[in-house]
């Protein structure tokens, strides 16, 4: 069974493959003319799919031949993650319409057994390693950056630098509403947004209510959809640039997979689905 439907990794991979550098099949600097082939980049981009959907190790997911880290790392230094997170999130604002009036920023905390640069205690699980992602989402869910912390660290922090995420967003409409939840509820928290010409709909401490009663509960959807891909709801990559490369692959995978459903009953293309995602 795949690890994803065809009908989401064959445009992802198109897409993927036209940021790529031209590379040769053999090493041309080869003193004796000849080298083993260069293993295809595909073989490469399905077993880290795998790996993010599974969760394994490199060892378990990759073949005698294969050389998961390198190509990962030669693809980081080349900003193709990055890249493709913003090429997936200019085509569904083109064709569907992100909902920017309406934002919802959360952190959500994860295990990081490995440790590493964006790990710390986490007060949730007895003090082990864990990883924090503070996510921003639209008014739909689609998810629009984040910024990732230890588990130790507060939402409040985190704010303002996921808020700075609006800026390489374009146009900004007028009023937009950021939702928080009540971790957010301090006095430099609520006047934070307003600084930004932003309106903060905060929740407030010891009131309950349903996440259903706002607009929050889009960030909660979206962070149920990034924990599963497993490998970085266990999180073992220890170098933060490491696992934010894989969080724009795993973006740019929800991205391109609600585009796909929503524009389902009104575009047509020849690779559309014969039956709704």
């Amino acid at each position: 069974m795949p690890v994803l439907p065809s009908w989401l990794t064959e445009p992802l991979w198109e897409q993927f493959a036209a940021l790529l550098p031209e590379r040769p099949v053999y090493d041309p600097a080869h003193p004796l003319g000849c080298h083993r082939r260069r293993i295809s980049d595909r073989v490469v981009f399905d077993k880290l799919l795998q790996l993010l959907r599974f969760g394994c190790s490199y060892q378990a997911i990759a073949d005698p031949t294969t050389t998961i880290r390198t190509r990962r790392d030669e693809w980081i230094r080349l900003g193709v993650f990055a890249r493709l997170r913003q090429l997936a999130l200019q085509a569904y604002d083109r064709i569907v319409g992100l909902v920017l009036d309406q934002v919802a920023v959360d952190g959500c905390i994860t295990k990081a057994p490995g440790g590493g640069e964006v790990a710390g205690r986490s007060p949730v699980d007895r003090g082990k390693q864990g990883l924090k992602r503070s996510g921003m989402v639209d008014g739909y869910g689609i998810p629009l950056g984040r910024v990732l912390a230890g588990a130790n660290r507060h939402d409040s922090p985190l704010l303002a630098p996921a808020l700075d995420l609006l800026n390489g967003l374009g146009p900004l409409p007028e009023q937009i509403v950021v939702h928080l939840d009540a971790g957010y509820d301090s006095d430099n928290t609520r006047t934070l947004p307003a600084g930004r010409g932003l309106h903060g709909r905060i929740a407030h401490k010891g009131e309950k209510a349903p996440v259903q009663a706002s607009r929050r509960w889009h960030v909660e959807r979206t962070h149920a959809w990034q924990n599963a891909f497993h490998r970085l709801a266990r999180c073992f990559e220890r170098r933060a640039v490491v696992a934010d490369a894989f969080f724009d692959l795993i973006d740019t995978i929800i991205t391109v997979r609600s585009l796909i459903r929503r524009a389902w009953t009104t575009h047509r293309w020849h690779t559309r689905p014969h039956h709704r995602p």
